[in-house]
């Protein structure tokens, strides 16, 4: 499956955090700077497997392609 997400509106609260997205990459489960604690938290408030993102300090522009 194929997903574009806008990321920026995550960027500015959570950088330099790891997040927890459900399952539409939308919507922030937890945060913090442990990924252990963000994945345990996740599991907590009980998705199975919640999306793991290590948010950057920059946001930097990125240009790429898909086959």
């Amino acid at each position: 499956m194929k997903v574009n997400t806008n990321l920026t509106a995550i960027f500015t609260k959570y950088k330099g955090l790891w997040v927890a997205l459900d399952e539409t990459l939308k919507k922030v489960i937890s945060s913090d700077k442990n990924v252990d604690k963000v994945y345990k938290k996740a599991l907590k408030k009980g998705y199975q497997k919640p999306t793991l993102f290590k948010v950057p300090q920059k946001n930097l522009p990125y240009f790429g392609f898909v086959k």
